[in-house]
Formats: structure tokens, C-alpha cells, sequence
């Protein structure tokens, strides 16, 4: 989302506009668009407010009011899946959330997405052969 105009630049705006200058002049002239320039003439002429309003920020997480009671569950049972959660959010909470909307939470609170301890490591050792020249394998000794 972008920033609003600075208020220097409403307010010249607006100023070139009730001298008498055009709309289609003056929105060049300032690089703001023309539907910028009447929105503001409109909302002063409405409200008579010239200030940048404050932006909205989004809608809340659905899961937000449910963070303890999931930090609660996570801790309690640490190796229990996406799906076994969900179903747990259901069947206490009455919430249903798809995994994406609840891993995303997870990850934001962040608690552990790894559900198992017992699996064994990803295997991290060496690949190749240490002697290798120029794309040519040699005999290891």
C-alpha cells in the first residue's frame, strides 16, 4: 500500500485548484492523479477535512483471539499435526481455519511447524568426491 500525499502537497493542491487553475492542469503540474485532486475536493466540500486520514491496517488475524489457547495446545502436545490441530480448533473453539491459515499463525507466534523429534536429521554429508578437476571425476584413493 502506498503512502498518502505529504500535507504540504494537499494543501497546494487544493490551493492552485480554488485559484482558479484546472483540475486537469494542476494534477500534472503536482504528478497527482485527477480522480486524486476531485476525491479531495469532495471530501472537503463533505467533511471539510484536508488531512491524510489514518490507514485501516487490514483485517484481524481470525485466529488472533486463540493465540494462548493454541500456544496452550502446541506446548501440551508438541508433536501434534496441522490437521489434528485444526480438528482441535473445531471440536473445542467452534473456529474453523484452512492448515494455510493456521500454519500462518504458527509461523507468526513463532512455534515449532517441525511436528515429530523422533524422525531422524536430514542427511548433510558430503555429496561428491573431494578430487574432482574439471567436471572429471578421479579414483579416490
Amino acid at each position: 500500500m502506498g503512502k498518502p500525499y505529504s500535507q504540504d502537497l494537499r494543501e497546494r493542491v487544493i490551493a492552485a485548484v480554488d485559484t482558479g487553475t484546472g483540475v486537469y492542469v494542476a494534477a500534472p503540474r503536482f504528478r497527482v492523479s485527477v480522480s486524486y485532486i476531485y476525491k479531495a475536493l469532495i471530501r472537503r466540500r463533505m467533511t471539510g477535512e484536508v488531512t491524510a486520514r489514518r490507514s485501516g491496517g487490514g483485517p484481524k488475524p481470525k485466529l488472533a483471539p486463540y493465540d494462548n489457547a493454541v500456544r496452550a495446545r502446541v506446548a501440551a502436545e508438541p508433536d501434534i499435526t496441522l490437521a489434528e490441530l485444526q480438528a482441535w480448533l473445531l471440536a473445542e473453539h467452534n473456529v474453523k481455519v484452512s492448515i494455510g491459515c493456521l500454519w500462518t499463525r504458527l509461523k507468526f507466534l513463532k512455534l515449532p511447524l517441525k511436528k515429530s523429534r523422533s524422525e531422524p536429521p536430514n542427511r548433510t554429508g558430503q555429496m561428491w568426491p573431494k578430487h574432482v578437476m574439471n567436471g572429471v571425476r578421479t579414483r579416490a584413493s
